[in-house]
Parts: structure tokens; sequence; C-alpha cells
């Protein structure tokens, strides 16, 4: 926890001298995406706030929020911790994907489409795989899943999404096998690009329907087993 702490308080400086709970949030939700803090990580209230340079009544507001979005949960008498999923969240966490990220495709209307941010999302993707950095390869993967819902042009939708796609790296992060887990899914993610490019957005959501069904599938399968790994503990 030491080393987390350290670098957590390199974070400070983004709170300005506007520190609120809000903002605090914030910093720990995206540290707790990018795996800084695992599944399962008791987050101290003074190791943390020192880092932060905040108050008590702040960090434990910053935390409700948190456990509001379900990024952490509060164990009586033990504290409070990122949450570990169960298969069943993963499954919600799918369907909500579905709902959404397919009916944003289908209500594109008329073609041309503003999808920059999906060409550099792939882009991303590609350098990633180039490199070997399968972390960089998921972030890329939810980098162009955040953008395809931002073709809603909905603050809203976004918002939803946003805490959505942080559980979905809660249970990226116990997988131990990134690159089997991503690599698949970035020749996917260029061919959805293509076809919106092409203007052809009824096949574009026919290829991610059956995308999201495949990536569930393939994260339960494996999350199933390395939960269940963790939970028999050392033969």
């Amino acid at each position: 926890m030491a080393e987390q702490l350290a670098g957590l308080a390199g974070d400070r400086a983004l709170l300005g001298r506007t520190s609120t709970a809000e903002r605090v949030s914030d910093i720990l939700r995206s540290r707790i995406a990018d795996g800084y803090f695992p599944p399962g990580t008791r987050l101290s209230e003074d190791g943390i706030g020192g880092a932060l340079g905040v108050s008590r009544n702040t960090l434990r507001e910053a935390f409700r929020l948190l456990t509001h979005e379900r990024l952490l949960v509060h164990e009586l008498n033990r504290g409070v911790f990122v949450r570990v999923l169960t298969v069943e969240d993963v499954e919600d966490i799918y369907r909500a994907r579905t709902l959404v990220e397919c009916a944003v495709v289908r209500g594109l209307g008329e073609p041309p489409y503003p999808l920059d941010g999906l060409a550099v999302a792939v882009a991303e993707g590609e350098k990633a795989t180039a490199g070997s950095d399968w972390k960089a390869l998921g972030t890329a993967n939810i980098h162009f899943h955040r953008e395809l819902v931002a073709l809603a042009g909905s603050e809203r939708t976004d918002e939803l999404m946003r805490s959505v796609f942080a559980e979905l790296r809660l249970a990226f992060h116990v997988v131990d096998d990134p690159r089997r887990l991503h690599e698949p899914y970035l020749a996917r993610n260029r061919q959805i690009l293509e076809t919106l490019q092409a203007g052809d957005r009824r096949a574009a959501e026919e290829l991610l329907e059956t995308y999201l069904a495949d990536s569930l599938e393939r994260v339960v399968e494996v999350y199933r087993r390395r939960v269940g790994e963790e939970s028999a503990g050392p033969a």
C-alpha cells in the first residue's frame, strides 16, 4: 500500500484549490480503473486522505459516491474495499452494454457519422498490440466503446456508461491473461469502424451484438475459473 500511496500523492495537484468529494472520487475512480487499487484492496482513510491532502469527511463522501457506483463496498467493522465482482455482476454489466451500445448504433440516423474518436481508439489498440502492451490494449478497447457510446451525443448516457465501463475494468483486473481477453477484438473493432464508415449502421449493430455476446462468453469463462481458483485457495 505504501507504493500506491506515494503515487497517489502525485494526484494532489489535480485537486487544486477547490477540493471536493467529486474530484476526489474522479481520481480514485481512475486509479481503480487502471488497476492501481486491485479488486479486494482495503482503502485506508488515513493513508489516502494524507496522500491527497483532504479531510476525512471529504474522503468518506468520495467513498460513498464510489460505493453508489458499485466500485467500492463497505464492510462493517472492516472498512472500505475495492469491489470484487461476481459472475452474475459480469453478466449484468454485459446486459447493460448490449442494451445501450446497440441502441446507440441503431439510432445513429443517416451517415456520415463522426467517427474520428473510434478511429483514434482503433489506432491506439493497434499500437498497443505492436508493442505487446496488453494492458494498454484493454484500455484502448474500453476507449473504443466509450467513443461508440459518445456517438449518441447524450451526457447522461456517457455518465451512465462511464460507471459501467469502470465496473468492467474490475473484472478485467482479475483475469490473468489480458492478451487472450482483448486481442481477438481489435480486428472486430476495426470491422465495426469500417462498417460505420461505409454508412451501414444495421450491419454495424449486428456485428456489435455478436461481438458483445462472444466477449461475454469469453470473459465469464475466464472469470469464473479465476474467481473459483482464488476462492479455493492453496491446495
